[in-house]
């Protein structure tokens, strides 16, 4: 027998039987017969699952292709001009996840079951087809991650909202955690090419429930679009994580959902602000507590939909904004500031989101916190302690982007940021935030960079009380009000790093660069009340000379020295680097010893 004659014969045989099965399901759904009709159901499945089985496996089998899109014309066929309405039903529960499966292989395949799942949608009841599409998004753990898969239902889902005549908040209510919860699985998984079309049917899935609410009236189109909302801005997330920042599909994608974002009535200046996801998602949910998990990305949303106004001025008029007068508002309102980079952290912090949305965030936030911010005019009514954990987590996020930017101009525009919302703070916090970002960083170098920035306020402080005193020279140094950096905060501060709780001098040389920078904080702070015959730290008594000098310095010398001298005489690659790292550290240690050693005689 020829090859030709063989796959005739098999052709000829799936066609057959695929036939016999189908008027199968007909026969049981005739007379009643529920088992028999589950029966002839699973025999379809399998049936379809061995084709595709046999297609995956022989993927350049053209024959074998064809035998299966046949197969799937033939149940096409069968349900268009089928008048069996039991028939369709039982085959509507369980087909769509079928045929989904196919949409991988080709172009026609994918057009095809959508035919298939068209037909269900229009002789089945919408309300029905909600939940068979929810159920075939869901089904499968594995097959929700596989994108081409997925594309199939949601596009069956945009068509059934807008079918729905009748209690459309709360079917829509039910449908949307499930849609976000695969979305969000999917995102993780899957590359770029792939996820392009499962967020244009999402953001189809939006544009279907905006032509919903625009025909609603009164408390159910409020909490449709309350909802409809909190599904865009997860979108908008999802998508900034997904695509490619570049990709004209992903601006494509950003300026339908910034649209629908503005007639929610999601203006930037309240997502930046006063938007609350528990509120919100409160009053859509009520008390069901689950809903959180779908809405996992709605605060990184919210804040990635300012960035892309930000980044695009298309984006910024398509969501009805004016980002100039946002930024000047944010600018003249410090409430308002502290709320906004509360939200911005959410972009920073976010390990998913691309480095350049990073970037313009950044950006956003020195316009902000440019140093020509007022600020003032509400000082009054503000209770500035609340606000300080949310700017600690923010300057936190900050921190991250300066520890791991791989860009060297957004290290720098970062370290910038930093400054500008710690100048922000007001002084009388300011240092307990520069304590907190201490003692909450592993990093030598950021340690150091902290040190740094408590040694540069402390150096502003005293350029200011001099100047003043300048200007009225019967003012006496002592009888001038302390202010907060000045006090013996600051040596508890530096005995963190030159001698850690966990007992023993610091590790070196890992911990050199912060080792360094506290030495020279110290030194700093010694000169400067040494000279300026005051003791607001406490440095100067003896007491604390005596404690410095050998619980601090003496067991930090000796550690260098024996550093110093196993390394001395290697010249590999490490050793010379420690030997270069420890120098700089050793002449600011001897330094601070000898400062030390001549205060102790004059102390008392």
């Amino acid at each position: 027998m020829s090859v030709e004659k063989s796959e005739v014969d098999v052709s000829f045989e799936a066609d057959n039987n695929l036939r016999n099965i189908l008027q199968s399901c007909s026969k049981s759904a005739e007379v009643g017969d529920l088992n028999e009709s589950g029966n002839a159901i699973s025999e379809l499945l399998k049936f379809l699952d061995s084709l595709l089985d046999a297609v995956l496996s022989e993927p350049d089998n053209e024959h074998v292709e064809n035998n299966a899109f046949q197969a799937l014309a033939l149940i096409h066929q069968y349900i268009c001009y089928s008048t069996n309405q039991e028939v369709v039903d039982a085959l509507s529960f369980e087909l769509p996840k079928a045929v989904s499966k196919f949409a991988s292989i080709s172009s026609r395949f994918f057009d095809m079951a959508d035919s298939i799942i068209d037909q269900f949608i229009t002789k089945c009841g919408p309300r029905d087809m909600l939940s068979i599409l929810c159920n075939t998004l869901g089904y499968s753990s594995e097959m929700t991650k596989a994108a081409s898969y997925i594309v199939l239902p949601l596009a069956g889902l945009s068509k059934v909202f807008v079918l729905i005549k009748r209690r459309q908040f709360e079917q829509a209510k039910e449908a949307i955690p499930i849609i976000l919860n695969v979305l969000t699985a999917v995102s993780l998984e899957s590359d770029d090419e792939e996820l392009e079309g499962v967020f244009e049917r999402a953001a189809e899935i939006a544009n279907s429930i905006y032509e919903v609410c625009i025909k609603l009236e009164g408390i159910a189109k409020e909490k449709l679009q309350s909802l409809l909302g909190l599904y865009v801005l997860q979108c908008l997330a999802l998508v900034s994580v997904s695509l490619s920042y570049k990709a004209s599909s992903c601006h494509s994608l950003v300026l339908q959902l910034s649209q629908i974002s503005s007639y929610c009535g999601l203006s930037y200046l309240s997502l930046l602000t006063t938007y609350d996801v528990q509120t919100v998602a409160g009053s859509v949910f009520g008390e069901d507590g689950d809903y959180m998990v779908c809405l996992s990305h709605v605060k990184h949303g919210a804040a990635i939909s300012v960035i892309w106004g930000h980044v695009s001025e298309e984006v910024a008029c398509a969501a009805k904004e004016d980002l100039i007068a946002i930024k000047d508002e944010l600018c003249d309102n410090r409430t308002e500031r502290w709320q906004a980079i509360g939200t911005l952290k959410h972009v920073l912090s976010f390990v998913n989101f691309p480095w350049e949305l990073k970037k313009h965030t950044i950006e956003f936030l020195l316009c902000i916190t440019d140093g020509s911010i007022s600020g003032n005019n509400d000082d009054k009514h503000v209770e500035w302690s609340s606000y300080m954990p949310i700017l600690f987590s923010a300057l936190q996020a900050v921190k991250m982007v300066i520890m791991y930017t791989p860009d060297p101009e957004l290290r720098k525009k970062s370290f910038a940021a930093l400054k500008g919302v710690l100048a922000d703070i007001p002084i009388s916090q300011r240092f307990d935030i520069l304590k907190a970002l201490i003692t909450n960083t592993d990093s030598s170098s950021m340690i150091a960079i902290f040190m740094d920035l408590v040694r540069r306020e402390m150096h502003t402080e005293v350029c200011s009380r001099t100047s003043i005193v300048k200007t009225v020279p019967q003012m006496d140094n002592e009888t001038h009000p302390d202010v907060s950096f000045w006090t013996p905060n600051v040596l508890e501060l530096v005995e963190l790093v030159l001698r850690p709780p966990q007992g023993g001098p610091p590790s070196l040389p890992e911990q050199s660069d912060a080792v360094l920078s506290a030495l020279n904080l110290y030194r700093f702070v010694l000169m400067t009340e040494s000279t300026g015959k005051t003791n607001r730290t406490g440095i100067v008594s003896r007491s604390s000379l005596l404690k410095v000098y050998n619980e601090w310095l003496l067991p930090l010398r000796t550690l260098v020295t024996g550093i110093m001298a196993e390394n001395k005489n290697d010249y590999d690659e490490l050793a010379v680097d420690t030997l270069c790292t420890l120098n700089p550290l050793e002449l600011v240690l001897y330094r601070c010893i000898e400062l030390v050693e001549e205060k102790l005689p004059q102390s008392s």
